[in-house]
């Protein structure tokens, strides 16, 4: 028996006017889910448990079979094992982001205002390439590092600071894409002394990057600066069971996001490199699939990550977001439910979101996500030949702890 999960990340959505009240899934080209809804089994799973905030991180350390009430340290530790930076002791990881700060219309001017009087533009810096943002980054830590902070490069705006003796581990972050449009004051770090320390690190980075070569290059091509630099995320180091010890299975993990790599690490699973893999819409959903179906031949579980819909819903554009769930929808589950139909075993595909990403809110919800379970033996099937929100509700599944589904996938598996 194979395994197959496949993540579009915040592809869950609201019902929306300009889709006559229709969902981004109700409304996007998707034959191929349609086709496992019609063949599969359905249901809706909770991936944010009670007194957790509904971020990617407690979403799909669940997804990965592990729950966030035993297991979860918070979210930048993981980005840090991905990235190759080993935490020690109490050492304290925040992630980065570059963000693009200007005033309250939007406009981002050579001169414009402090953080203080500033607006959240663009929590990712205009989807800044990894390469710029590395100048920026290491430009910070040139200014900033000492022997508290160390700054680390990372992917497009996904960056990492590393701070010693748990300074700041209880105080209080707020994730840019949450934010954008508003007032960065409101939002400033809270619960304790050292919020100030952090505040005028963020600050200072604005004086150092608004000017810098990479940011007056991408201002003459049209393009946001990466202008300033925002923590949240804190945590540290956390220690994971091995997924093989739990399930007695080996896997493989695909992405674009350090995040999903740092599970994986963290379970033990093959973390698998794919070039030109970005988190957006131009992203090589191609070398992905490719790669999976490689991983299936020495692998019993494939994890396959695509960030697209949640960026596109935190952008607000339900178009895009459409379009990202179409791209997924041909370009990943198809070929990899081909491949599943063509093996001389029984594979089992799961496909769901992690968590709501509404273009209407811009940011994730905790809401129940919907998730189809199909078996290539098309043995136990709901008949709903549609997968949505509210399909799923009328699944055979019901609602299910979302840490359940890979011990659900093994269940039987010789049936």
């Amino acid at each position: 028996m194979k395994y197959i999960i496949i993540i579009g990340d915040g592809m869950a959505d609201l019902p929306i006017s300009e889709l006559g009240g229709k969902t981004i899934l109700q409304a996007a080209g998707k034959p191929n889910m349609d086709y496992m809804a019609g063949h599969g089994r359905m249901g809706l799973a909770v991936t944010v448990p009670d007194g957790y905030p509904p971020g990617s991180d407690v979403a799909n350390m669940s997804i990965f079979g592990y729950d966030p009430a035993v297991y979860y340290t918070g979210r930048s530790p993981l980005e840090a094992l991905s990235m190759g930076v080993s935490l020690q002791g109490n050492d304290l990881a925040f992630r980065t982001n570059l963000i693009t700060i200007g005033n309250a219309d939007g406009t981002v001017g050579s001169d414009g205002p402090s953080l203080e009087d500033a607006y959240i533009v663009d929590y990712s810096g205009g989807h800044i390439s990894s390469e710029e943002a590395e100048e920026l980054i290491r430009a910070v830590n040139a200014e900033l590092g000492n022997s508290r902070f160390k700054f680390y490069p990372g992917i497009s705006y996904r960056h990492l600071l590393v701070a010693q003796d748990n300074f700041g581990k209880e105080l209080v972050f707020t994730p840019p894409h949450d934010i954008t449009g508003k007032k960065a004051a409101d939002y400033f770090p809270k619960g304790g002394d050292a919020a100030r320390i952090y505040l005028e690190m963020m600050a200072a980075s604005y004086p150092i990057l608004k000017d810098h070569p990479v940011n007056k290059k991408r201002i003459a091509e049209g393009k946001p600066p990466a202008n300033c630099i925002w923590f949240w995320g804190q945590g540290n180091a956390p220690k994971f069971e091995l997924f093989e010890k739990i399930h007695h299975k080996t896997g493989a993990v695909i992405s674009a996001v350090d995040l999903l790599k740092g599970i994986g690490i963290c379970a033990g699973l093959n973390v698998i490199e794919v070039e030109g893999a970005t988190g957006f819409l131009d992203t090589n959903y191609k070398g992905k699939a490719d790669a999976a179906i490689e991983a299936l031949k020495t692998e019993d579980f494939v994890f396959v990550h695509i960030e697209a819909p949640d960026e596109c819903g935190h952008i607000g554009n339900y178009n895009m977001k459409m379009r990202a769930v179409a791209d997924l929808d041909s370009k990943i589950v198809g070929p990899l439910l081909k491949y599943a139909t063509s093996l001389n075993e029984p594979c089992r595909i799961l496909v769901m979101p992690d968590h709501p990403t509404p273009v209407a809110l811009k940011t994730h919800t905790c809401d129940p996500i919907p998730f189809i379970l199909y078996d290539t033996r098309e043995t136990e099937t709901d008949g709903i030949f549609a997968y949505d929100e509210d399909s799923a509700r009328n699944g055979s599944f019901g609602i299910v702890p979302a840490f359940d589904l890979v011990s659900l996938m093994i269940e039987n598996e010789k049936q």
